[in-house]
This record gives C-alpha cells, sequence and structure tokens, in this order.
C-alpha cells in the first residue's frame, strides 16, 4: 500500500510539473524595430493591453535597431526562409507587406479576424486596401503616419509677416523674401538618400495630382512622360532653396535647423512632431505645420502594420496580438506615445495632441495616397532604385538621365511595360 500511495503521488506530482510546463509554454514573439522613445514606449503600452486580456502569456520583444527597419528587414527574411518566424512581425502595409510576403505565400489571411471585430467599419477602405490581396485581408494597421507635412518655425514666419505657403508658386516668394534675410527656406537633410526621396515624392504629388502620382505605381503615369519632367524642373528649382550641407545632415537634423533658426521650413513626415516635441517644442506656440505645398485635400500615408505568418508556433496567440493590435484600446494606448494617429476612426481625440488631433481630421476626410518612400506604392526593389536616383539628381541636376532611369527602373521592377 505505501509503494502505491508513493507511485500514485509521483505520477500526481508529474502531472502538475506537465501541467504547469504547458502552462508555461504560452508565448508570443513580436519581431519589430521599435527600439527606443516613443515608439518603444507605445509598444510596450499595447504589451500591456495584451498581459491584461491574456494573462499568463509570456511576451518575447523582438526587436532590432536601425531607422525605417533597414536591419530588422534583413534579419526577418533569414528567419522567414529559414522557417522560423516570429508569431507577428512589423511591416508597412502596401506594397511591401504584399509584394513580399503575401505572393510569395508566406502569409495568412486574417479576413475572418476583420469580420469577427468589425475593422472594416472603422477603417478607410484606402487604408484596408493597402493592406489585401485578391479580396483578402493580411495584415492589421495599427498606426498612421503622414508624410506630406510642411512644419515651420512659427516666430521666423511672424518676424517677416510671412504666410505658410499653399503651393509651390507661393513658395518661392516666400523664400525669395527670406533669402534678403540670409534665412535658409527649407531644410534638408539626406544623407541617408530617402529623406531627398521623401521630398521629391511630395512634389511629384504636388505637380500631378492624385490620379497622376498612383498612376506612377501601376504603369498609367509614365516616368519619362512630361509630368514627371516638370517635377524634376521644380525639384531642381526648390534645391537652390535648401541649406547648403544638406549632404552631411539627416531628417533629425533638418528638424533641429527650424529650432535653431537655420531654417525656416522642413518638409517630412510627422514623425519630426515626436522630434520636435522631445525638444520642448510646442505646435501651439514653436511651430506651426500644413500639407505640403500643393498638396492641401491629400494625406500620404505611411502606416505599420502586424501580419500573421504561416505555421507560427503561436498561433492562438498572434490572433490574440492581432485582435490587441486593431483594438480602440490598443490604439488609443500605442499611438500618443508612438506620435502617429489611430488606423481606426473612432479613436477618442483627447488622448492626443493638437496636431495629431488635426492630422486624424485630415485622415478621415482627404483623399489617401501610399508612400512610395516609406513602403507602400512599388516594391522594394524599385524603392531603393529611386532613393539611388533621386539622391544623384541632387547633385547633378540632370533632368532627362533621371527620367531615363526611373523609367527603368519601373520596367525592371515589373511595374510597367
Amino acid at each position: 500500500m505505501k509503494a502505491l500511495a508513493t507511485l500514485v503521488l509521483f505520477v500526481l506530482v508529474f502531472q502538475s510539473g506537465a501541467s504547469l510546463q504547458a502552462g508555461a509554454a504560452k508565448k508570443l514573439e513580436i519581431f519589430s524595430w521599435w527600439t527606443a522613445g516613443g515608439e518603444a514606449d507605445g509598444l510596450n503600452a499595447m504589451f500591456g493591453i495584451y498581459k491584461k486580456r491574456f494573462p499568463g502569456v509570456e511576451i518575447i520583444n523582438a526587436t532590432v535597431a536601425g531607422g525605417a527597419g533597414t536591419n530588422a528587414k534583413a534579419v526577418l527574411k533569414t528567419r522567414m526562409q529559414g522557417g522560423d518566424p516570429p508569431d507577428s512581425f512589423q511591416v508597412h502595409g502596401g506594397a511591401e507587406l504584399v509584394d513580399t510576403w503575401v505572393k510569395p505565400g508566406l502569409l495568412e489571411p486574417v479576413s475572418t479576424v476583420y469580420k469577427g471585430e468589425g475593422w472594416t467599419n472603422v477603417m478607410p477602405k484606402d487604408l484596408v486596401d493597402m493592406i489585401s490581396s485578391q479580396g483578402e485581408q493580411y495584415a492589421v494597421p495599427v498606426n498612421v503616419h503622414r508624410g506630406n507635412v510642411m512644419w515651420y518655425n512659427r516666430k521666423i514666419f511672424d518676424d517677416n509677416k510671412l504666410k505658410p505657403p499653399a503651393t509651390w508658386d507661393e513658395f518661392f516668394k516666400v523664400a525669395d523674401a527670406l533669402k534678403a534675410k540670409g534665412i535658409a527656406a527649407l531644410a534638408l537633410g539626406d544623407k541617408n538618400k530617402w529623406e531627398a526621396a521623401h521630398l521629391f515624392e511630395d512634389i511629384l504629388l504636388a505637380t500631378i495630382g492624385v490620379d497622376g502620382y498612383r498612376g506612377l505605381w501601376t504603369g498609367k503615369t509614365e516616368w519619362n512622360g512630361d509630368g514627371v519632367t516638370r517635377a524634376l524642373d521644380a525639384y531642381a528649382k526648390i534645391l537652390a532653396h535648401v541649406n547648403t550641407d544638406h549632404a552631411a545632415g539627416t531628417w533629425d537634423s533638418a528638424s533641429q535647423m527650424l529650432i535653431d533658426r537655420r531654417a525656416a521650413m522642413n518638409i517630412m513626415g510627422d514623425w519630426a512632431a515626436g522630434y520636435f516635441t522631445s525638444k520642448g517644442w510646442k505646435p501651439a506656440t514653436d511651430y506651426g505645420y500644413a500639407p505640403a505645398p500643393g498638396t492641401i485635400g491629400v494625406f500620404v500615408v505611411v502606416t505599420d502594420t502586424f501580419g500573421l505568418p504561416k505555421k507560427v508556433p503561436h498561433r492562438e496567440e498572434a490572433l490574440n496580438w492581432l485582435r490587441v493590435a486593431g483594438s480602440k484600446e490598443g490604439q488609443e494606448a500605442f499611438n500618443p506615445l508612438k506620435g502617429s494617429i489611430c488606423a481606426r476612426t473612432d479613436c477618442d481625440s483627447k488622448k492626443f495632441d493638437i496636431y495629431l488631433q488635426s492630422s486624424a481630421k485630415d485622415f478621415a476626410r482627404d483623399k489617401l495616397v501610399p508612400s512610395e518612400v516609406h513602403g507602400s506604392a512599388a516594391p522594394e526593389g524599385f524603392a531603393t532604385a529611386f532613393n539611388d536616383i533621386v539622391n544623384l539628381f541632387v547633385t547633378n541636376k540632370d533632368v532627362k538621365a533621371a527620367q531615363k532611369a526611373l523609367q527603368k527602373a519601373c520596367v525592371d521592377n515589373k511595374m510597367c511595360k
């Protein structure tokens, strides 16, 4: 009897241990490049909501440092190709998502989650289209940044009795007035290439309009056409009004130029607002903002999303993560810290600062177009070529050569014939 009791006790202890191990096996690995500042704080805020809703799950925060995901994307490709996918990973909506991960068959559709959560009723159709393919949704947008923003130093404009330019023609008049005072009109830091491409993207949009801009990524608008010629001519003229040391700077150093009163304006995505905030600069008194010249009524979308890789080790936990990422609670916790707005249109505006409130209003009513520079409008191969071509153009101002190279990149990446 004693031996039998000992055996029973052993079995119970073993089963208890196995049960504890099974409980501990609940994990969730999230892969991103959000490693510092507001982006890390925002991600941790969503983790907090997940832990509250789904206690007992160990969250593995798999981050890889590097601006715009340069390093993270290479690590992710290696893992995915090696059959070691994270449970969910950060990816820009649009071409980066669809061409890199959906078309090769590496992601599961999450349309049933969309239907169950009612997300198509609270997310704009243009945004949902950016994460869809063949009628299925493949990722959940967690935020929206605006790419086409002109930031300006309020004191410089007030002191010189100037108004923010709404068009590029108005910009040149303002620039001439500032030049007479020895002030650089437009701050630029294009050491990493993409910054100059970002500026040109907004010039393209202003020059050829929404339909023409969208046509660049579908082959309907020719890169060697008159519209792109006019945009490049305008860019060459605009470059005469930027700081001469732009090749040595970056996007944040260009933002700092406004704070230091070494330049009056800067065209950059609204992560610049987060930079200003970190420096104690406030929108109501220190800086102003407006759509980039010629782009009023249009919102260039940069969106971060999370998808569901096939054969993930913790599928149910990953699906629950997507539910948190797409939820009102999750997005209201994440975005005020990240310095972006919700992908949803029903978030509480009181949780956001004055700039983000204005951005949310524009997002709800403006025409939405995808950013090429930030992964949404065109394949990654074209985006790389685009950055190189524009960077060379900034140096040589050769319009014909730039158009020829852009057309070739379009053909090489099967965007046009």
